[in-house]
């Protein structure tokens, strides 16, 4: 591997670990919800409110926090 190379793989982010997680017996699973609406990976927000947000049809549902 040229010097190039070795500057461009270091550069690469692997933000994908943060949406999986693997088992133990191998298997991969999403850690988000995925939106009921277009099937994408939903955002969860704990700011202003607790919501679970879709970023590309904006489908949102709201946590109740369950205090009253």
């Amino acid at each position: 591997m040229n010097k190039v190379a070795k500057k461009e793989a270091s550069e690469v982010k692997a933000s994908v670990r943060l949406y999986y997680e693997i088992s133990s017996d191998g298997k991969v699973k999403l850690k988000n919800k995925k939106c009921p609406r277009c099937g994408s990976v939903m955002a969860h927000h704990l700011k202003p409110v607790e919501r679970w947000a879709c970023g590309k049809c904006g489908y949102t549902e709201f946590v109740s926090s369950g205090k009253k």
